[in-house]
């Protein structure tokens, strides 16, 4: 039986980020994905210029429909937009023996911001708690954190650290932000650390880099995988996407990455 994985996102409009990303990846790691719409986006690769949130009773209604009926092996939490829709979510979740991987979807690729500051409290009190791996970048840690952005790997090693005492089980802190010709993501769990590094790509096309990392990790996890293996096929898969992201030419802002440069061939 082919594991299911759940994306509870928005949508984007561009194809490149939220549940669009989401579904794709899961389809080129051998998953099959469901989804739970939390927001329409109107954007493409340069902005973002529209968004409308679904009802809390629509997104209660769909993750009931999905669990009533799907064998989810793992869900990714994505783009919320809102308080209302974050406690809708984690009451829908609660109980359910699955794990939880939660990108903390703050700001878009174009700059524009997708859940506001007011919104953060519920997130720390809603979801850290019942997430298995949280997967933030340094600017979304420094706001979980009302803090800094980490500059260091020991500054990010401290945040993980005290991102987990908020009540995720994992953080994977994602160094994309950062300088250098090295990316380092760093995975704190109980387990220790992990370090994962990758050479920084020079390319302008990495639209979604952050959903379809977490989704990746997802399909993982409902694959069976352990979080360490999980996490680390997820990193290789994503380095693979971005290198191959110039030779999809989609749109004039920030390209989407190839969730698909292990599966499509030319000619």
């Amino acid at each position: 039986m082919v594991p299911i994985a759940l994306t509870i996102a928005g949508s984007d409009s561009g194809g490149g980020a939220g549940i669009q990303a989401d579904l794709k990846a899961f389809s080129a790691l051998r998953v099959y994905g469901a989804s739970v719409v939390t927001a329409l986006t109107a954007q493409n690769t340069r902005a973002v210029t529209m968004a409308e949130a679904a009802s809390p009773a629509m997104i209660a209604a769909q993750i009931a429909a999905v669990f009533d009926d799907l064998d989810i092996r793992a869900v990714k939490l994505g783009m919320l937009g809102g308080a209302e829709a974050i406690e809708t979510v984690a009451r829908g979740l609660a109980g359910r023996t699955v794990p939880v991987v939660l990108d903390p979807v703050m700001v878009a690729k174009s700059g524009d911001r997708l859940l506001p500051s007011e919104a953060l409290d519920a997130l720390r009190a809603e979801l850290l708690p019942i997430a298995t791996l949280l997967t933030p970048n340094l600017p979304e840690a420094a706001d979980l954190l009302d803090s800094d952005p980490a500059r260091t790997e020991d500054e990010m090693i401290a945040q993980g650290h005290a991102l987990r005492e908020m009540g995720a089980e994992a953080v994977l802190m994602k160094g994309g932000h950062g300088t250098g010709e090295i990316c380092v993501d760093l995975l704190i769990s109980g387990a220790g650390i992990t370090r994962l590094a990758a050479p920084r790509l020079a390319t302008g096309n990495t639209h979604g880099t952050g959903c379809t990392l977490s989704a990746a990790i997802a399909a993982g996890l409902a694959h069976g995988m352990a979080l360490s293996e999980a996490v680390g096929r997820a990193h290789r898969y994503l380095q693979g996407a971005i290198a191959a992201a110039d030779g999809l030419r989609v749109g004039s802002g920030h390209g989407p990455v190839h969730h698909f440069h292990e599966v499509w061939h030319s000619g």
